[in-house]
């Protein structure tokens, strides 16, 4: 059986992107800097999350 992984952010919170910048701060703060692979899977959902609340002005062009 295949699973594929979905590419978009689901909008499960209606946090602020500082709310989900500090948990990522947080993340590697408690893995002193070297992330397990369930880290990892979290590290990246957050920055999905973190994408997804930057509000569009703010965001590299």
């Amino acid at each position: 059986m295949l699973h594929t992984m979905s590419t978009t952010v689901e909008a499960a919170s209606e946090r602020s992107a500082a709310e989900v910048n500090e948990e990522i701060r947080a993340l590697w703060r408690r893995s002193g800097g070297r992330l397990t692979t369930e880290q990892r899977a979290e590290y990246q959902r957050l920055v999905m999350e973190w994408a997804a609340a930057v509000p569009q002005s703010h965001r590299a062009a």
